[in-house]
């Protein structure tokens, strides 16, 4: 996409809702439970960067997926969040409930993505450090919530 002189802002927004257009269902195989029914990955450059930024709350079926990531921080951010440190195979290795804005969570050398959801969502899915978390589009969690044969693939990372 080539960028006129004038139209950055247009181009930026254009960027952001492509982005925000493919969203991610987040399901706890240990526990049974979701977390999330519409995450967004933040792959890109400018989507990590952006993060939450700008955004006023998330609901409560909302968050966000920042691959590849170590830690995150919420600088500017206007509400507090959960977070979840994931490796490779989408175990969890890390968890942080409640982390207040203005703060800089801990890096986590293992990690290979972060989840920023919703305050209160670790306690309420009762998801705990060594849990199998599934990530994918809502139609892939219908596939597997109906016992279609075959595995469910986690979404390809960039």
């Amino acid at each position: 996409m080539t960028v006129q002189a004038g139209t950055s802002n247009e181009w930026l927004h254009q960027l952001d809702l492509k982005m925000m257009n493919e969203t991610f269902c987040v399901y706890n195989r240990a526990r049974e439970t979701f977390l999330s029914l519409s995450v967004t990955r933040a792959d890109t450059h400018f989507a990590r960067l952006k993060g939450l930024l700008g955004r006023v709350k998330l609901r409560s079926d909302e968050g966000l997926w920042t691959i590849p990531s170590q830690g995150i921080h919420t600088i500017c951010m206007l509400f507090p969040i959960d977070v979840i440190y994931l490796d490779s195979e989408n175990r969890v290795i890390h968890l942080i409930e409640d982390l207040g804005t203005f703060r800089i969570a801990p890096i986590r050398m293992g990690s290979a993505s972060v989840l920023q959801l919703k305050t209160r969502t670790i306690y309420s899915s009762n998801t705990q450090i060594g849990d199998e978390l599934l990530i994918c589009s809502p139609e892939e969690i219908v596939k597997f919530h109906s016992g279609v044969p075959g595995n469910v693939r986690e979404p390809a990372r960039k």
